[in-house]
């Protein structure tokens, strides 16, 4: 998708059915889906057209490509996931959590830096 606004490009609302096949799918599988409006930059599709994604900690979630721009993409899940899990290493103690390595713990906090901080 191009950084170009689309919206205005002119729409030809129709129903239709076609068929719509995933890149990557090793069984090259079609799926069925409605054509809701069509345009000559795009296509608003309906359908049971279904990924999924391994998250760690948490394992293969459902979900449907909500958007897409470039080679990004967002993932609309099938239901809500503990989006913290997956940063959990699984190496914490049992009374308390590692803190990331990329976080600072307050503790380590030097007075110096304490004196510097201004309330607001």
């Amino acid at each position: 998708m191009s950084h170009v606004d689309t919206r205005q490009t002119a729409r030809d609302s129709l129903f239709l059915l076609a068929m719509l096949k995933v890149d990557g799918d090793p069984r090259d599988t079609a799926h069925r889906v409605k054509v809701r409006n069509l345009s000559a930059t795009g296509v608003m599709a309906e359908g049971d057209v279904k990924i999924t994604i391994e998250l760690r900690n948490i394992g293969w979630v459902e979900g449907s490509v909500a958007w897409k721009q470039d080679n990004r993409f967002g993932i609309a899940f099938a239901q809500e996931v503990d989006h913290l899990r997956v940063r959990d290493n699984g190496k914490a103690s049992d009374a308390e959590h590692e803190t990331a390595r990329f976080i600072r713990p307050a503790s380590r906090r030097s007075s110096t830096t304490q004196a510097r901080l201004r309330k607001v």
